[in-house]
């Protein structure tokens, strides 16, 4: 028996529920689960698609969007309808809260896994807002890019009779262009017009559309063609397809030249057609027309002279000849008519005629004055040119300003320097005097313009005239000494520029120190030995109480011109000019202490301390030899930390450990903040196996002088020594946290680095230092261990540039250049004369190499490092990929160079 559906007990509960006589509510009765209105009586519901919603993907489950079914809610929520007895009426509002705050969460859910399209390239459409004028433009027009052209339906009907009886007629009647004959200039350029056929009036819509597209591939300058026209003549028939190409361009620009038979481009492009399929014959028919139809424009006349050069030179001068005569101010064509001359005579006549056609163009002026033999430049270009350009090209063109330059380079050349002076001058009043605008910086310009073109008076008078052009007396030193910087720096320098420039300021300004300092380092750059003589003998007079400028003088006399004796005179100069100079004395001791007069310079340190040198407490450091005269030094000067360091390595060298300490202390104790102090006390200790003690010095030390790299980098160098990494790495930590951007402290972390992890180091290193010299050479040493010798060299250079003074990467430099190519290494070395680093003031300073020039002291540092890394195991040299195969040949070679190469043999300590 078939169950009753479910609807009959529900109603059974509602009827039994309600009180004895009253009426069922059917409306509020809820309906069965699967009622369908309107099924009983036959009625059929159907669904639209506002029944189903959006059709967008990701819908929820059953195909509904969240929150489709929340109006049934779920179980356990509070119906807004029913009463609570404990809760009342508020239940259900409560419940509609979290119903539509959930409904609200889905939404969103929902959206952010399913956006819209709009909302996918929103951020996208927000950058639009930044994109430039000029970008837009760039964008490429869109062609047609679909992959099936549609097809077309093309119907084929009979010809009629009349149009074939009208187009044999007309074949019939057609005219053709005769040949163009030219027996001399006087002859005109004749031939018929063809007879444009009745078919073109047919046609005269598409030629127009036609002319319309050629033109917009036309160049808008006039005169000139880009695009399909010009690109013609590059073409080469390969092919039956080229040959039908041709045929088509031919119709194409027929039609051109017939609808606007004006149009010189159109006959220019028809002709190199004609030229590109082989038929010269009817290409020069063809310009000749064009030179009837259009015979103002050049392009044309040059065409066609390019076309019967190709046959005869004097055909093509003809029709120059023509040109020039239609067009007299053309500058193009006589150009192009002195270009197709062969000697220089003919040219010369040429452009002589054109200039008195058109005096005013400045190209033509220049390509006469080019034209000028040097060999008989004195004759000619004196009595021609000079005088056509200063006269002729003057009153033709008064405000052009170049022909007044070229006229003094031309007196320059022919040996009248003198007049470049007057030419200049007279040109800038007859310029103001039409009214020219002079611009200093122009002018300045054209100085170093004439400096690099070999006209060095030029550029001086250029610079004499200009320089002080409309400038305040009060900004006259600033403004020329800013220039002449600014024009040394330039790649190449101007040195004539900035010369002129300094010699202009020191005539204004004769007693500035600072000036006459910075023209000699000039002359010391750029000059010879007898202009910076000349300049530093000229300085001394106006400044002779400036010490520098008598240094400067009297180290340049010994080092660079080798005359010791000349150094003397200078130094005794000095002297009388300054007595009291601590600089002078000790430039006296440095003189004959280098060049072995050792009783010369006992004697001048004597002189000193008798005397007004007594005063200065490195007149006693350089007498300093016995205890006693150190002793005597600390007593005048008991804040001068140098003598207790001399007093503490003399106990140090005699093996005084006690009275070396009692010395660093006592100068602890007066020079506090004393970083090589508290260094070598620490040092001192390590020595004496005392790393405690040694530890507790040199953390006095950095609370004495925080933020100090150097007493950082002693004590992780120190605990390294000692085998302790772990300690040495918690040092460096703590070190880069105080001074994180030291270039000391960056590159031993480099080197400390596995070797995996040092390039990363160094390019953190470099981002925080990118000009430090360390790190420079530090980053060099890791290109040179990895044999990429370009990029080491460079690195290296670039740290012997940020600091030219630290000989320890000199030495290095040294040693790189020994392997792979063994520069003038030395020579830059000796020049520059390094006095820091590591090594290098240990080994300048150790009383067995007091005479050593610098030379020699490179190489002995040199060796020192190799040393270092071999007791180190360093193994740059031992890589088996490396380019030569023979590294470790290569290693001994440079040791060996090291050790007893050069020009000065070294002794073997």
């Amino acid at each position: 028996m078939a169950q009753p559906p479910p609807r009959v007990p529900i109603i059974k509960a509602k009827v039994e529920a309600s009180a004895p006589g009253s009426r069922v509510n059917w409306n509020a009765v809820p309906a069965p689960s699967n009622y369908v209105p309107g099924l009983g009586r036959g009625a059929t519901g159907f669904t639209t698609r506002s029944d189903i919603g959006p059709a967008r993907p990701g819908a929820g489950p059953g195909g509904e969007a969240p929150g489709a079914r929340d109006d049934q809610g779920k179980e356990g929520d509070v119906d807004d309808n029913k009463f609570d007895e404990f809760m009342g009426n508020d239940a259900g509002e409560r419940g509609g809260e979290r119903r539509e705050k959930r409904l609200k969460e889905e939404i969103e859910r929902y959206r952010a896994e399913n956006p819209k399209i709009t909302e996918q390239f929103a951020d996208l459409k927000r950058q639009l807002a930044e994109v430039k004028p000029d970008e837009w433009e760039a964008i490429p027009d869109i062609g047609d890019y679909t992959i099936k052209k549609r097809k077309t339906m093309q119907s084929f009907v009979p010809v009629p009779d009349t149009l074939l009886s009208k187009a044999t007629r007309e074949k019939e009647h057609d005219s053709t262009v005769k040949d163009m004959s030219l027996p001399g200039l006087a002859t005109p350029m004749g031939g018929a017009n063809s007879t444009v056929s009745d078919l073109t009036a047919i046609g005269e819509g598409r030629g127009t559309v036609l002319e319309l597209k050629l033109d917009r591939m036309a160049d808008s300058v006039t005169g000139q063609t880009v695009g399909y026209l010009t690109d013609l003549k590059s073409m080469t028939l390969k092919s039956d397809a080229d040959i039908a190409d041709i045929k088509k361009a031919r119709l194409l620009l027929k039609s051109v030249i017939q609808t606007n038979p004006n149009h010189a481009p159109g006959w220019v492009a028809i002709a190199r057609l004609e030229e590109l399929a082989g038929n010269m014959v009817e290409a020069r028919k063809l310009m000749q027309e064009a030179c009837e139809r259009c015979p103002k424009s050049e392009d044309v006349w040059l065409e066609g002279s390019r076309l019967y050069a190709k046959q005869n030179r004097e055909n093509a001068k003809a029709v120059l000849a023509r040109g020039v005569s239609q067009i007299p101010d053309s500058t193009r064509l006589w150009t192009a008519a002195a270009a197709l001359e062969t000697d220089k005579a003919a040219q010369l006549r040429v452009l002589k005629k054109a200039l008195e056609r058109v005096p005013y163009s400045v190209s033509l002026w220049k390509h006469a004055i080019e034209l000028v033999d040097e060999e008989d430049a004195k004759v000619r270009a004196v009595l021609c040119v000079r005088l056509s350009v200063l006269n002729r090209a003057r009153k033709a063109l008064p405000a052009e300003q170049s022909i007044w330059i070229t006229a003094a380079q031309l007196e320059e050349a022919n040996g009248n320097a003198e007049m470049s002076d007057k030419i200049v001058s007279r040109a800038i009043k007859a310029l103001e005097q039409v009214g020219v605008i002079i611009h200093r910086d122009t002018w300045l310009g054209y100085a170093e313009q004439a400096e690099r073109s070999g006209y060095p008076a030029t550029s001086r008078s250029l610079v004499r005239a200009i320089a002080c052009y409309n400038i305040d007396e009060e900004d006259k030193e600033a403004t020329l000494l800013g220039d002449a910087d600014e024009y040394l720096k330039h790649q190449p320098p101007a040195v004539e520029v900035a010369r002129t420039l300094y010699a202009m300021a020191l005539e204004a300004f004769p007693g500035k120190e600072h000036i006459w300092r910075s023209a000699a380092q000039l002359e010391m750059s750029h000059g010879s030995t007898e202009t910076v003589e000349n300049v530093l003998r000229r300085a001394v007079q106006y400044c002779p109480q400036a010490e520098v400028l008598w240094l400067m003088a009297a180290k340049h006399k010994w080092r660079v011109a080798n005359d010791v004796a000349g150094s003397r005179r200078i130094l005794e100069e000095a002297f009388a000019a300054n007595p009291d100079s601590e600089e002078i004395w000790l430039a006296a001791f440095k003189l004959e202490f280098e060049n072995d007069e050792v009783p010369r310079a006992r004697l001048l340190l004597s002189k000193a301390r008798s005397g007004s040198g007594a005063q200065y407490p490195r007149v006693w450091m350089k007498s300093a030899i016995e205890r006693a005269l150190l002793e005597e030094g600390i007593r005048r000067f008991p804040t001068f930390e140098k003598h207790y360091l001399m007093l503490g390595q003399l106990e140090e060298r005699e093996g005084h450990m006690e009275a070396a300490r009692t010395a660093y202390r006592t100068g602890l104790g007066r020079c506090m903040t004393s970083v090589p102090l508290w260094t070598s006390a620490a040092r001192l200790e390590e020595s004496m196996n005392n790393l405690s003690k040694a530890r507790a010095l040199l953390e006095q030390g950095r609370l004495r002088s925080p933020k100090n790299e150097w007493l950082w980098l002693a004590s992780l160098r120190m605990e390294l020594r000692a085998g302790h990494e772990k300690a040495a790495e918690t040092i460096l930590a703590k070190a880069l946290q105080e001074c994180p951007t030291s270039g000391v402290l960056l590159s031993e972390a480099i080197r400390m680095a596995p070797r995996p992890a040092q390039k990363a180091k160094s390019t953190d290193a470099l981002k925080k230092n990118a000009a430090d010299p360390y790190i420079l050479a530090t980053v060099a040493d890791l290109f040179w261990r990895n044999r990429k010798v370009d990029n080491a060299r460079s690195w290296f250079k670039r740290s012997l540039t940020s600091d030219p003074k630290i000989g320890d990467h000199w030495a290095a430099w040294l040693r790189f250049e020994l392997q792979f190519g063994n520069p003038d290494t030395q020579a830059a070395c000796v020049e520059v004369e390094p006095n820091r680093g590591e090594l290098w003031c240990r080994v300048a300073k150790n009383p067995k190499n007091a005479h050593d020039k610098v030379e020699v002291l490179l190489k002995k540092v040199a060796v020192e490092q190799a040393a270092q890394e071999k007791h180190a195991g360093d193994v740059r040299l031992d890589v088996k990929d490396g380019p030569a195969g023979q590294d470790t040949k290569t290693n001994m070679k440079a040791e060996a160079k090291l050790e007893w190469g050069g020009p000065v043999k070294m002794e073997q300590d």
